[in-house]
Parts: C-alpha cells; structure tokens; sequence
C-alpha cells in the first residue's frame, strides 16, 4: 500500500478531485452512448387506440417481456422494437388484439339491472345496438373502422304520424367500395334495426365523401346516375385492364372509358289487334212463318147486306217463313306497357395505349420494337367484346401503339449483395447511420476538448521531476522535496541523472547544429553580433 499511498500524497487533494471529476464525467458519458447505440429501434405498433384496448396490449408486451414506449396522453399509439413489429400483430391479431373498441351487448352484463332508470337502460340498448352494428361492417374485407349513429325517434301514446328511424355510418376504409358494397351496408343496418328503411341510411367515409345520401329518400338507392356512371366505367376498365394485361404484361397498357348514359325515363303503351284469330263470342238464331187469309171473313157493311156473298169466288191465302241468326266474334288484343328507367347506356368511348415489346440488344440492354398492326387490330376487336360494341349506338374504341417514357422493370427478382444493399440504404438505415455518426462526433469532441486537456492537468508534473528517471521521479513529492532513499542506490541514480543530461546536452547540440545548417546567414549574423558584443 505504501507506493499507492505515495501516489496519493503525490497528486494531492486538487488533482485527486479533478481525476473524479474526469472519471464519472466519461462513465456517464460513455454509458449514455452505450446505451443510446444498444437501444432497439422504436416503430408504431399500433395507433388510435382506446384506453381499455392500450391496456391488453401493454399487458401482453409485459408478459412477454419486450420493450415498448406509449405516445399520447391516453396511450394511444403504442411503440415497439421495429424488428418484432410484424410478428408482433400477428400475435395479437390471434388474440383479437386491438378490438377496436366498441361497445356492444356485453354492456348489459355489467352493473345492476334493477338499480337502474329506463332512461339508462335505452341509452345502454343504443349504444349496443351501435356498436354491434359498427362491428359487423367491420367484418366487411375493406372497412378497417366504422361509426354508427341511430336515431331513433320515441315511441309516444296516441300517436298517429310517426317519424321513421334513421343511421348515419363514418367509415374509414382501406380502398374504395363498390356500389354493391354501400348498398349492402345500408340494407344490413335496415335489417338490424327496426323500422329502419335502406334510403334512410347515410353513409360517409373518413375522407368525408358521401357514398350514400339518406336525405334524398327513395332516389338515393343505387347511389344516382353520377355512382351508376362512374361504377360502369371503373367496372368495364377493370375488365379491359385484365385481358389485355395478359397481352402485353402487367403495367404496360393505359385504359380510359368514358360511358354516356341516358337519363330520361320512357315510358310507353301499346294496343295490338289480330283480325286473323278470331273467336265466337255469341251466337242467335231467329224463325218467323206467317199465314194471310183473303177478305171473305172481313166485316164489312156489303158482307152484312143479305145476299152479298153470293156468287163470289173463294178467297186465297198467302203463307211466309223468315230466319234469322246472328253471331259475335272476339278479335285477339295485346296491350303493351313497357317502362325503361334512366342509367341506360346511350354511347361508349374506349382509348387504350398499349406499349411496344422489348428484345435484348447486342450491348445487354432492352431495345423497343413496335407491335404489329395484327396483333393491335386483335387487341382491339376483342375489346369490342369486352364492352359490349355497337356501331348503331355511335361506340368508338381505339387501340393505339406508343412508347412509354419509362422501360419495363426487370421481372427475376435478384437479392441485392451486400455492397448494392450498402449504396442504397432504406430510410431506416440512413437515419441509424446518421445517429450513430453524431454520437461518434460528440465522443471525439469530448475526448479531444475536454478528456485530452483534463488528463495533461492531472498527469502534469515538475519540470525537475520530468527529467529524472521515473524511480527518482516517484522519490520527488507533491511539494518539490525529496523523499529518503536508500544509500545504495544513490549512486546508480546519480549515474542515471548525468547519462540523461548527457543525452540532453547532445540532442541540444545537435539541434544547433542542424539549426546553422539550414539558416547559414542568419547563424553568421548572430556569430557577428555575438562577437561585437563581446568586444
């Protein structure tokens, strides 16, 4: 212990609490870099979340015991290390983590059901009926969150007119729906609540665009004639997109469809006779036969005078018959009332430019070549299937063959070397590179302005004991005196001492030497004044 305590008593209280002051300064600092480097990468694991979904989750990350940060004041968005992101929600996703909230019957199996007013148990009976609503939309491939509010007006005694229900939904969705898929939103809330029609139902998404308006009331359904336009002309370019993909490849075709539809509703009637099939409605028959005697037995005043009727010829008779039949027919009618509602299409444009082919030139690289007017006059006629063409109708269809600005992508996929994966870092990767640079910067600015510096004060000494060797220099204390040593030695040290300044005065010597060589006029300038000052 003596050498320690001969170090001690050496360095003295000042240097002794500068060397701390250096020593917690570099633990602490280099334990934060450390640290800093050895932290994971933090990313979102999940956000918007509600307070009793933030809970399972962080309960979850605990049990396993990873590491994780919450932003927010609630815990709303949860961050976890960025490599354990994926199988993270996986996981979850397996335990129905997050349940994105949501309150549904459950709500009725908490509190005391007698204890409670009927103001309560409707408002609970609503909030269910939302939020098992919102819950099976959810259900629906694209709808990644959904809001139901209902109104629904209350039941009054002695009321005749009553108000019918009505729903708003907020959807927030992955994609763009179909119109079939907004009608069967508004039909499944109709059918889930009572009383509740389908054009009562109005439906917005998160970018605030109306998919379905139940303001508007029976009109609304089928989304109007602006929905019906756009649905065809998205479905029929869905459907070019496809079979002339399989032509020319996946991205090197460019589909427009524009469809003109009538809105007018026609509606007409017509009556048709067909003299040809005719029928016996009725059928009458009619016999007449008469008898006409002459004048003999008619009263007159002659025939009553005595001796009139003699010598007078017998009086003849006439008979007559007479028949008569009628019959009725019954001539076929067809009466016709045909109505055809508005949407109908009343012409089709189709533009499609499709790309040229691309052969391996002689230098390695892809070389366009136009197709041939064959293979485009087929592309275009099975379009004409496609859309259903007719020329009566005025529909236009036109294929065209251009180059695109840009060349195909490369369809083998080839794993990137190390030195391709190195020259084009991800984002992840510069902002690592970068925070790792900065905290080597700040490390060599601190060792060199503030480690380097503190460590010459401390370590410095006497100019006397820098020259002894470092036995006579430990014998030297903090004060310039010299400590006892042992006689023996003494004489060792001394020879020690005079080899050291031998070795001094040569080496100064030597650097005269080489100071006259390289500055020849200004040593004999110096030489002359020397000599001038002498005499």
């Amino acid at each position: 212990m003596k050498p320690v305590l001969d170090l001690v008593t050496k360095l003295g209280p000042a240097r002794l609490a500068a060397m701390a002051a250096v020593t917690l300064t570099l633990i602490g600092f280099f334990a934060f870099v450390i640290l800093r480097v050895s932290r994971p990468d933090m990313g979102v694991l999940f956000a918007d979340l509600s307070m009793s979904d933030s809970a399972a989750v962080i309960r979850d990350l605990d049990a396993r015991g990873l590491r994780y940060e919450t932003r927010g004041d609630a815990g709303q968005t949860i961050m976890a290390p960025r490599a354990d992101l994926a199988r993270l929600r996986m996981d979850l996703a397996g335990k129905g983590l997050p349940t994105q909230a949501g309150v549904g019957y459950e709500i009725f199996d908490k509190g005391d059901a007698f204890s409670s007013t009927n103001f309560v148990q409707n408002v609970n009976h609503l909030r269910a009926l939302e939020g098992e609503l919102a819950r099976s939309i959810r259900a629906i491939g694209r709808v990644q969150a959904a809001r139901v509010h209902l109104v629904l007006p209350e039941r009054r005694l002695f009321e005749r007119d009553r108000e019918s229900p009505s729903a708003a939904i907020v959807l927030k969705l992955m994609g763009d729906l179909d119109m079939s898929q907004v009608r069967a939103i508004r039909h499944l809330a109709a059918s889930a609540v009572e009383g509740l029609k389908p054009e009562r139902v109005s439906i917005v998404d998160e970018r605030g665009r109306l998919l379905a308006d139940g303001a508007r009331g029976a009109e609304a359904e089928g989304g109007g004639f602006e929905e019906k336009q756009t649905g065809l002309e998205r479905r029929l370019r869905a459907q070019i997109e496809e079979i002339v993909a399989g032509i020319v490849g996946a991205g090197r075709a460019r589909i427009q469809v524009s469809a003109e539809l009538d809105l007018n509703r026609v509606e007409s009637r017509s009556e048709t006779f067909d003299p040809e099939s005719r029928v016996v409605r009725s059928s009458q028959t009619r016999t007449e036969a008469s008898l006409t005697a002459g004048a003999e037995g008619a009263v007159t005043v002659g025939n009553e005078l005595p001796g009139a009727n003699q010598d007078k010829p017998a009086a003849s008779k006439d008979s007559s018959n007479k028949n008569e039949e009628t019959t009725n027919y019954e001539i076929s009618r067809v009466t016709k009332t045909e109505v055809v509602e508005g949407g109908r299409v009343k012409r089709l444009s189709v533009a499609v430019l499709v790309d040229g082919a691309y052969a391996p030139g002689p230098d390695g690289r892809s070389v366009y070549q136009p197709r041939p007017a064959a293979e485009i006059e087929r592309i275009a006629a099975l379009v004409r299937s496609t859309v259903g063409f007719d020329k009566a109708r005025g529909d236009q269809v036109e294929v065209v063959n251009l180059r695109f600005a840009e060349a195909p992508a490369s369809p083998d996929f080839v794993e990137p070397s190390l030195v391709q994966s190195l020259l084009s870092p991800t984002k992840e990767d510069v902002l690592r590179m970068v925070e790792l640079g900065v905290l080597a910067l700040l490390t060599l600015i601190v060792l060199l302005a503030v480690v380097r510096p503190l460590l010459r004060r401390v370590l410095a000494s006497d100019p006397a004991a820098a020259m002894l060797p470092a036995p006579e220099a430990a014998a030297i204390d903090a004060t310039g005196g010299a400590l006892p040593m042992p006689r023996e030695s003494q004489t060792a040290k001394l020879m020690e001492f005079a080899k050291i300044n031998g070795q001094i005065q040569a080496e100064t010597v030597q650097r005269v030497v080489d100071m006259v060589r390289a500055s020849p006029s200004e040593t004999v300038e110096v030489l002359r004044n020397w000599i001038q000052e002498t005499t």
